[in-house]
């Protein structure tokens, strides 16, 4: 499955070959990734990305959390994805993150957008949320830009590297928004 957002912006369903993309970006960026992302703290060998890659693959399809490599000029820019999808409830939520020298070319704006209209379609959701961390500035101003709405703000929602808790902003959208 894969996306083509425009001639240089493709999203593509997540493949074992990716791996090492994944890995050598959190290698290379841990201090601009790690801010964000708790996962980058323990992504010290390449084995632990090859068995995310593995159980994602092996669980997305019986899951519907699909995860995406996002490539700009066929170059690995970063990682975006639904995560705990509720079929029974029809709701989702929109995961994602972005090599540093990809920031401000609108990919993940882009990506996001093709997600929300994917999850409200073929997956047949009511509701997409995303879950931005309150200082995560230039985050946030993705789903304010794509008219989701700020429901509130989840208190300590995120365990970051070093061990420090982050409040959440909860952003939704909801089929009938349109």
């Amino acid at each position: 499955m894969e996306f083509l957002i425009d001639k240089n912006i493709v999203i593509r369903k997540l493949i074992e070959s990716d791996t090492k993309d994944i890995f050598n970006t959190i290698d290379s960026q841990r201090e601009y990734l790690g801010e964000w992302l708790p996962f980058v703290e323990d992504t010290k060998e390449i084995s632990y990305t090859q068995d995310f890659v593995d159980s994602v693959i092996e669980s997305m399809d019986r899951t519907q959390d699909y995860i995406f490599t996002i490539r700009y000029d066929s170059k690995f820019a970063g990682i975006i994805g639904f995560k705990g999808t509720d079929s029974q409830n029809k709701k989702t939520e929109i995961g994602y993150w972005l090599a540093q020298e990809f920031q401000g070319k609108g990919l993940v704006s882009r990506a996001v957008k093709i997600l929300t209209e994917f999850a409200f379609g073929p997956m047949n959701m009511n509701r997409v949320q995303i879950k931005v961390a309150v200082k995560n500035y230039k985050s946030k101003n993705i789903p304010e830009r794509l008219g989701y709405k700020l429901e509130g703000i989840e208190r300590n929602g995120e365990l970051l590297t070093g061990g420090i808790f982050t409040d959440l902003y909860v952003y939704s959208k909801l089929k009938a928004d349109g």
